[in-house]
């Protein structure tokens, strides 16, 4: 069949166009890698020849869908610095229900080509398909066949132990996208659960408020810019108050605010996740002993999850109520923003939420608040090139003026209070912030005797990991109690 040196031909082609190239001569990929292409080439060419009945349509469809994750793939890595994972197929329904989000990482052209690329497949998909049963039983059994070469090589890839330290970048490089993404979705399917946490629940005698505000892109400019002059007077006097502060090592950049949230939210590290570190919402149902208001005693703890956004992204309305959270205060809770107020819910009517939840003394309470005042895409102003980072840094401000205020209110409520206030990424702003090895954002820990006292901690400046942050939360939980 001419169309199978056709297909095979042009799915190397596609797959060579992935970043990062391959590292082999000439760029190739390892044997491993295109051993599992082919296979999965001809699964695809079978899949289309039973539906088309058309060869031809098949491997230029195979092709066509290869062509467009390398693409796609490549847009990605240079907007956020990481390949396409195969994790990110799970937010296929939020582009196209929160379409802001993911488009504006899109060139016009780029647009185009994608849009136009799909429909033609699928018009050419309908124009030329026939009729004819002898081609199409001739897919359905290269499908069934190349599928099991297909199982057989990817459970020899992972059993060769790739992925026990998953690395996108050099992943892909090695064996090609699609194996890349393949072979990790074998890997992460096999990923054991881990067990449930034993430790005995935190009481809440002392009727502490723990405030923990991850802070939408929320950055030190003077770090991002470099410049002293854009520092920000509110960081800098809880920097100055704090309990502990320094650089949270993120691992994503412009994007995945959901490996910081799990990361805080639930303690376990990136290292003992293996493939679920690239979407641990995925599985975050199945640890939830782990989280954070599992950890408090239910009896004792009032437990808020504060989000002004559609709670069905990341499945935030199933994980927050299996991670103890006993309310969910979502958008419906928040009027929309007034005009020029942008198009999401203020930093400062957050704040007001947050001091409100905060007024009910009577037992100890968890409010965890991730905000969406500052989220991407900012558009660029007219004049010079430094007016894009404008737009960014007004809103920036209003995170900060957030964290001001909080420093001023939340110590006159006459009870114990811990806050955590961290950034969840860095802005991805062409031109001005872009992907480098540099993703560190800012946290600090204060804690607040009943008084209002600040509480001095040891005056040093650790760069902490997201899980790393939830234990000292865990540990600063804890103080609390001991001193009633």
């Amino acid at each position: 069949m001419v169309a199978l040196p056709l297909l095979a031909l042009l799915a190397l082609l596609a797959d060579a166009f992935a970043a990062p190239r391959g590292c082999g001569p000439a760029g190739a990929r390892s044997a491993g890698g295109l051993a599992v292409l082919l296979m999965a080439a001809l699964c695809g060419f079978g899949l289309l020849l039973t539906l088309t009945g058309a060869p031809f349509v098949a491997a230029a469809g195979v092709a066509i869908l290869t062509g467009t994750l390398s693409l796609i793939s490549n847009i990605k890595r240079r907007v956020l610095g990481e390949p396409l994972v195969f994790s990110d197929f799970a937010l296929l329904g939020a582009v196209f229900q929160h379409p802001q989000f993911y488009l504006s990482a899109l060139r016009p052209w780029q647009v185009v080509v994608l849009a136009g690329g799909l429909g033609g497949l699928g018009v050419t998909l309908v124009l030329l398909s026939n009729a004819a049963v002898a081609p199409r039983l001739a897919g359905a059994g290269l499908m069934l066949g190349a599928g099991a070469a297909l199982a057989l090589a990817l459970a020899r890839l992972v059993r060769a132990g790739f992925a026990e330290v998953p690395d996108p970048e050099a992943d892909v490089a090695r064996l090609g996208l699609v194996p890349c993404l393949l072979a990790h979705w074998r890997a992460w399917r096999a990923s054991p659960d881990p067990p449930p946490c034993t430790a005995a629940p935190i009481t809440g005698e002392s009727r502490q408020l723990v405030v923990i505000v991850q802070c939408e892109s929320f950055t030190d400019p003077v770090d991002l810019f470099g410049d002293p002059a854009l520092a920000l007077p509110g960081l800098e006097r809880a920097r100055a108050l704090a309990w502990q502060a320094g650089r949270l090592a993120v691992s994503g950049f412009g994007a995945y605010t959901m490996r910081t949230e799990y990361g805080v939210l639930f303690g376990l590290p990136e290292e003992r996740l293996g493939m679920r570190r690239f979407d641990p919402f995925l599985t975050a149902v199945r640890e939830a002993s782990w989280a954070l208001p599992n950890r408090l005693d239910h009896g004792a703890w009032d437990r808020w999850f504060v989000h002004p956004h559609d709670m069905r992204f990341y499945g935030r309305n199933r994980i927050m109520p299996a991670s103890g959270f006993r309310a969910l205060v979502g958008e419906d809770s928040f009027p929309p923003p007034a005009p020029g107020e942008g198009r999401y819910v203020t930093d400062a009517a957050m704040t007001d939420r947050i001091l409100a939840l905060a007024q009910d003394g009577a037992r100890a309470g968890l409010i965890y608040a991730v905000t969406i005042e500052n989220h991407g895409p900012w558009p660029a102003e007219q004049g010079e090139e430094a007016h894009l980072i404008a737009p960014y840094l007004r809103l920036l401000a209003h995170s900060d003026a957030m964290l001001t205020r909080l420093l001023d209110e939340l110590p006159r409520l006459g009870r114990p209070v811990t806050l955590c206030f961290f950034g969840d990424h860095r802005p991805s702003i062409p031109g001005a912030s872009e992907p480098g090895a540099e993703r560190h954002t800012p946290y600090v820990l204060l804690r607040f005797a009943a008084d209002g006292t600040p509480l001095a901690g040891s005056n040093e400046a650790p760069e902490l990991a997201p899980a790393a942050l939830h234990h000292a939360i865990l540990d600063a939980i804890r103080l609390g109690e001991a001193e009633g």
